[in-house]
């Protein structure tokens, strides 16, 4: 197959490395925070993140530009779909990856992420509305991300200042994440499992309560009941699914297992938060535990990554 004819197979999934690479690096600015360690990757990784961040731009703008039916074909699917607000995440992101260095830059590429990451919730939840394809058993966890991806934006949005913006899409992300966690139980429950490839999606679960407990006490500045609550949520769902971890284990690489590592970064970041709220040494063992985790977790997904890439296993027709 030639490489013009495979970067129309160029997935937008592709982004949720950024989602998980970002999430990495603000682990370890974290972890740096709250040791001794002695040392920091967090520089090495935020050029690696944002290195790979513009690559992968540059061959979706080329798959954009030179195979715009492909995308728009992406852009109906029912799973798919889903993945396009990963690239206003990513943006997000990268601006909370690039404020202790470029400020100015930071905040310019924030207000592009959170415009964008507005513009795809709204393009996302008209075709739901407006659909006529979409069956129940499509919901899977990747629903979340256009729409409770908005609480990803007071974190980026406090620390640049930008409080009522905040509030305006933690509220939206806050909502609709309460709304779809009971479609998707329903679903999950009474219907169909999900795919094996899709199985890693579960770990999306864990995103919601952990980011939006980090993002609300970005807002709040204390730790009132409410970001308790929404911390032991997703302290629980990461319990609920490390018990399931040999069945995850068992399936075969996919570019869908990076749905493992934002949300791992996120109850990474959470626990930090906490045990410096509550001083609770509890809570730092926790941290400490799932922050080891995440690094052990990426390089493996970096690795088996790699490996399908020198093998051409990834940007393949389904």
């Amino acid at each position: 197959m030639s490489n013009t004819s495979r970067i129309s197979y160029f997935p937008i999934t592709f982004f949720a490395v950024i989602m998980g690479l970002s999430g990495l690096t603000l682990a370890w600015r974290s972890a740096t925070k709250h040791s001794d360690l002695g040392f920091s990757l967090e520089i090495p990784f935020a050029i690696i993140t944002v290195g790979l961040f513009l690559a992968i731009c540059i061959v979706y703008a080329l798959k954009l530009i030179r195979h715009f039916d492909a995308v728009r074909e992406e852009f109906s699917h029912p799973v798919k779909l889903s993945f396009f607000p990963a690239f206003s995440i990513s943006l997000i992101l990268i601006s909370l990856v690039l404020h202790p260095y470029f400020e100015n830059i930071a905040l310019l590429v924030f207000w592009l992420g959170a415009g964008l990451q507005l513009i795809f919730t709204l393009l996302v939840m008209s075709a739901w509305v407006n659909h006529n394809h979409f069956k129940l058993q499509h919901m899977n966890p990747a629903w979340f991300i256009p729409i409770v991806g908005n609480i990803i934006v007071p974190i980026g949005g406090a620390a640049l200042g930008q409080i009522q913006i905040s509030w305006f899409f933690f509220s939206i992300g806050i909502v609709f994440w309460i709304v779809l966690m009971t479609i998707f139980f329903y679903r999950i429950i009474f219907h169909d499992p999900l795919p094996p490839k899709l199985a890693p999606t579960f770990f999306i679960l864990i995103a919601p309560p952990a980011i939006g407990f980090v993002s609300y006490t970005h807002l709040q500045l204390e730790l009132d009941a409410f970001a308790q609550i929404l911390y032991g949520i997703a302290l629980f769902l990461t319990l609920f699914l490390l018990v399931q971890l040999p069945k995850f284990a068992r399936l075969p690489f996919a570019l869908s297992w990076w749905a493992y590592s934002f949300p791992s970064a996120g109850i990474t970041l959470a626990s930090f938060m906490m045990a410096e709220k509550t001083g609770a040494m509890g809570y730092q063992l926790i941290a400490y535990g799932l922050f080891i985790a995440l690094n052990a977790l990426i390089v493996l997904l970096l690795w088996h990554t790699y490996k399908a890439i020198r093998a051409q296993g990834i940007c393949l027709p389904e």
